[in-house]
């Protein structure tokens, strides 16, 4: 397998065979990100991606999920995603699901019957950033869409049978936008309804510019306790028929993991018990 730079994968992803379909991010402007700053976005020949995937299916015996790498590989044409699930469905018959990153506007560029058409060729899932549901905060991180466009292309996903796993930051408001940001998050997230939630925090690259903003004092980061204050707000304002939320990984604070509504007040709890104990919580995370 030849990658270029970098690869990044969503939690879910960790054992599955990762496919550069494009390097970079078609958007690559987001001024808290900086996964793919070092990269310059174009899609891969379709003939290289081809004979990578005969290559990992000589040297893998079994493979149960794929994920089609880098940022926003749905932007890729129709045709040529076609070309790469065909392939999979020949190679790895044993192949459970095709995943995919995703973004509102690559979303939007495609019909309801390509998307449907992808998924009866096996991608069986896409995951889209929306970071926040506030325009303000949206436009303020730039990037590049609104709150409306994400929830008309979470609902388009979903409406293709694809499922969706959505993703937020927390402490994307900073500390003047804080409830702005967990109440309309949540108020984007309930006109979605995706199956999958995660809800990651916000940390700093070196480099970014929102570090510069925060420097400057433009921007205040949320304290450990602010950051779980926000996240007890954005679940006290969920109203999800059944989705999977995860707040697990390396950047959260505490772990919390759970299906909504059914676990919401448990998980408020574990928020509550962990702002009681603040005292030794803020010794404990100046120790990481």
């Amino acid at each position: 397998m030849q990658y270029e730079g970098t690869v990044y994968r969503p939690p879910s992803e960790a054992y599955s065979l990762i496919i550069q379909v494009t390097i970079g991010c078609s958007h690559n402007q987001c001024s808290f990100c900086s996964m793919y700053k070092d990269k310059k976005f174009r899609i891969r020949r379709l003939e290289e991606v081809l004979d990578e995937l005969e290559e990992a299916r000589r040297h893998y015996r079994e493979v149960k999920r794929i994920f089609l790498a880098d940022g926003d590989a749905m932007i890729c044409k129709t045709a040529y995603l076609k070309e790469v699930l065909v392939k999979i469905k020949n190679l790895f018959t044993e192949c459970e699901r095709v995943g995919i990153y995703s973004s509102p506007q690559s979303i939007m560029n495609k019909t309801i019957e390509e998307l449907s058409e992808l998924r009866k060729l096996g991608l069986g899932i896409a995951y889209l950033g929306i970071e926040s549901g506030s325009d303000k905060i949206l436009k303020y991180i730039q990037k590049g869409t609104t709150a409306e466009e994400m929830i008309l292309a979470g609902r388009k996903i979903l409406t293709s049978g694809i499922k969706l796993s959505a993703t937020l930051i927390s402490g994307l408001g900073g500390k003047e936008h804080w409830q702005e940001h967990a109440i309309e998050s949540a108020r984007i997230v309930n006109a979605i309804q995706p199956q999958y939630l995660g809800l990651l925090t916000l940390l700093l690259e070196p480099g970014v510019s929102l570090e510069a903003q925060v420097k400057n004092g433009e921007f205040q980061l949320l304290t450990p306790i602010e950051i779980l204050k926000e996240t007890k707000m954005l679940l006290e304002n969920f109203a999800l028929n059944h989705c999977i939320f995860r707040s697990n990984h390396a950047s959260n604070y505490i772990s919390l993991q759970g299906t909504l509504p059914e676990d919401r007040q448990r998980l408020i709890r574990q928020l509550d018990e962990a702002i009681e104990q603040k005292d030794d919580y803020n010794e404990y995370f100046r120790r990481l």
